[in-house]
């Protein structure tokens, strides 16, 4: 088994914290784990401050960069979890929008989990993944 290391430079990186994407190699299967992906750019800068949805547009976008980085797609996706501020039931629609959109097929695994505060205090959500590529 291989692991590589990934942090794409269209992404938000902290490297001396975590890496963004995990990539394990074996069997002839590839297990990708992408980190929290969040509503900031490549350059880190907030993409709707206070704004729930288009926090998770991009959120979801950047789950997609991670994705292409490697050499996946989000059909590969196998399970997300959701993490939300302060977890109103309304964000469901917002979150399902976006599911709909990187998923219109077969939909991952999901978790929606509500928290307190994210890394950041400005931000409102964060999406990690799960990616399995190898299998038919």
């Amino acid at each position: 088994m291989k692991k590589i290391f990934t942090n794409p430079p269209e992404l938000p990186s902290w490297p001396d914290f975590f890496s963004n994407i995990v990539t394990v190699n074996g069997n002839g299967i590839e297990t990708i784990y992408i980190s929290g992906q969040i509503g900031l750019d490549a350059d880190k800068n907030l993409v709707g401050s206070g704004n729930f949805s288009d926090q998770t547009a991009q959120a979801f976008k950047n789950l997609a960069i991670a994705l292409e980085s490697v050499g996946a797609k989000p059909a590969d996706i196998v399970k997300i979890t959701i993490f939300v501020v302060n977890y109103h039931p309304d964000n469901l629609e917002i979150i399902g929008e976006a599911i709909s959109q990187y998923f219109p097929e077969e939909k991952p695994a999901c978790c929606v989990v509500g928290v307190e505060s994210l890394a950041l205090e400005f931000l409102l959500i964060e999406v990690e993944g799960i990616a399995v590529k190898g299998i038919n």
